[in-house]
């Protein structure tokens, strides 16, 4: 007996594959999405600050209206004390 067999024969369950393929293949979206952007530490040791490679001029959001980036001058002088 097959999978959609199985379906056709109780049609109550329908519903709730239906809902459990689409949370699932959501989910699996997000954490492919998630994977593939900067700021999501995955591997500290091959690049421990990940945020230094952050291009400012990208949105890191999904949805991101108006963004302006300025530098920092108290967080640049620091940086450029500490390297």
């Amino acid at each position: 007996m097959g999978f959609f067999q199985l379906l056709m024969k109780k049609k109550e369950l329908i519903p709730l594959v239906a809902i459990m393929t689409f949370a699932a293949s959501g989910a699996s979206a997000f954490a492919l999405y998630s994977f593939k952007k900067t700021d999501v530490i995955v591997d500290r040791k091959r690049n421990p600050e990940p945020w230094e490679t952050v291009d400012p001029n990208v949105p890191q959001k999904l949805v991101t209206i108006n963004q302006q980036w300025k530098p920092i001058e108290e967080l640049q002088k620091v940086r450029k004390a500490t390297k």
